[in-house]
């Protein structure tokens, strides 16, 4: 099966340089400390008593609704179906996603479009294999009733942002909408600051922060999904090493096939079971909050609309990440020769809905 990638020093560095915000950029609420993984079982180079080959996933951020199809694919058997003995190692602030990746600790890891290409330019052989996320969940929530409910009319005002919004979806408003540096405050993951000030906006995720906003400040906030303003990055992906697309690409099929229709299973069927996994890793979890992030999952077609809604989830575009890559470039985010192409590989998805309903 595959071996651990053998990395220098050097590079293991770049590797915790280029990543930090990976996990942090998961705008979320409410957790302070990490649960137990799904199960113990080690990575793809050992195998199970019963002959399935042992995987392991790395999320981003504490389990919750946002990591519910691959939990239902545990719950359900969708993996065992599949050959694959599969723990979720949840993520959290602390944990570097491509360090784990690169030295072997997991096969899989949940990534994002900004971070691919940022790989690409600093020679990190990971690939994205499949996009779950169409739509990034970020948000930017601003105080009702004072004007501030577009984009354009937050021109100026103060916005409460993370370190990690420089290198993903800020230069984006600033090309687009005008905004500048001068209205950047951090953001520390509360949204205290926030409900000090009526003026001010802050960052967050679609499926999390207005319900904290609304049970803390007792009002609903003005909500603003970038993704339907011309963000365009893909979210929640599925990236490995190269080296193991390239020594073992049935397994890495597999895994995708199998977490697709996993994804299927929570939004269109029974999600008790993955919500039941998320409450084991993550105790701080509640019903209320996974009820939520479910509904606007589904509410806000971050996971089924776009290329999703005939290719499949996990469905990507070379022509998508292209203008990605394009929109930030002109912002000097990337390299203009980067070749962006090899942050992907469209080979394991884009199969058609059907494909992962029978």
């Amino acid at each position: 099966m595959n071996e651990i990638y053998r990395i220098n020093r050097r590079k293991f560095i770049q590797y915790g340089s280029l990543t930090l915000g990976s996990s942090i950029v998961a705008a979320c609420t409410g957790n302070s400390s990490q649960a137990p993984s799904t199960s113990a079982s080690p990575t793809a180079s050992s195998t199970a008593s019963d002959n399935l080959t042992k995987v392991t996933y790395g999320t981003n951020w504490f389990a919750q609704a946002e990591h519910g199809g691959f939990y239902q694919a545990v719950a359900t058997g969708i993996y065992k179906e599949h050959g694959l003995d599969v723990t979720i190692k949840m993520g959290g602030p602390q944990v570097n996603g491509t360090q784990l990746l690169m030295g072997g600790a997991v096969d899989f890891f949940m990534g994002y479009g900004a971070d691919a290409i940022k790989a690409v330019e600093e020679e990190i052989p990971k690939v994205t294999v499949a996009a779950i996320f169409q739509k990034d969940p970020q948000v930017l929530i601003a105080h009702p009733g004072i004007g501030n409910d577009s984009l354009e009319k937050l021109k100026g005002k103060p916005i409460l942002v993370s370190a990690a919004a420089n290198t993903t979806y800020w230069p984006f408003l600033k090309a687009k909408y005008g905004f500048t540096d001068a209205q950047k405050r951090p953001y520390n993951f509360n949204p205290g600051p926030f409900l000090a000030d009526k003026n001010a906006a802050q960052q967050g995720y679609v499926t999390s922060e207005p319900l904290a906003i609304k049970k803390q400040g007792g009002f609903d906030p003005v909500v603003i999904l970038l993704a339907d303003h011309g963000y365009t990055p893909y979210s929640t992906t599925i990236e490995t090493r190269k080296e193991l697309i390239d020594k073992n690409p049935d397994l890495v099929q597999r895994f995708v096939d199998a977490s697709i229709k996993g994804w299927y299973s929570y939004l269109e069927g029974d999600p008790t079971p993955a919500n039941e996994l998320i409450k084991k890793d993550n105790p701080e979890m509640t019903d209320e909050q996974i009820a939520y992030g479910l509904e606007n999952l589904k509410k806000y077609g971050i996971v089924i609309s776009g290329d999703a809604e005939n290719l499949g989830i996990g469905g990507m575009t070379e022509e998508r990440w292209k203008s990605f890559f394009d929109t930030m470039a002109q912002q000097g985010v990337f390299k203009k020769d980067t070749d962006y192409k090899q942050a992907f590989n469209l080979q394991f998805v884009n199969k058609g809905v059907d494909a992962y309903k029978t």
